[in-house]
């Protein structure tokens, strides 16, 4: 098994079973240590007690959406340091923006390219 380094954990809030599936099934396999959320509020609960280096946050996410999630945790002197990435269906001319402006550090749109995720997400984890 892959010796995890402290800090190499992704929480990947999704509201869709399938989507969630995929991306822990991928990321586990890339080594990294990956914890589920269905909702936001569930999110900043994780956040609170296992304080991931990265978030891959849906933007549409049933009750508060994921920008809003984003904003709480950038706007937390103890999260703000988490890198937000943006998962998202929405492709419409300036979404990525406004998942910029909320405080996201990165967008990626669905569907996932499952073979460049990991080397996407790999520079998120460089110093």
């Amino acid at each position: 098994m892959t010796d995890i380094l402290p800090g190499e954990s992704i929480l990947v809030v999704d509201d869709e079973p399938a989507n969630l599936r995929l991306l822990t099934v991928l990321l586990s396999r890339n080594g990294y240590q990956v914890h589920e959320a269905r909702t936001a509020e569930e999110a900043l609960d994780i956040v609170a007690k296992i304080h991931p280096r990265l978030v891959l946050a849906d933007i549409q996410l049933p009750g508060m959406d994921g920008l809003e999630m984003t904003r709480q945790l950038k706007s937390n002197p103890g999260t703000k340091d988490i890198v937000v990435v943006a998962v998202t269906a929405f492709a419409m001319k300036g979404d990525e923006q406004k998942a910029l402006d909320a405080g996201c550090d990165g967008y990626i749109t669905k569907p996932i390219d499952v073979t460049s995720l990991p080397r996407v997400l790999k520079k998120y984890f460089q110093d």
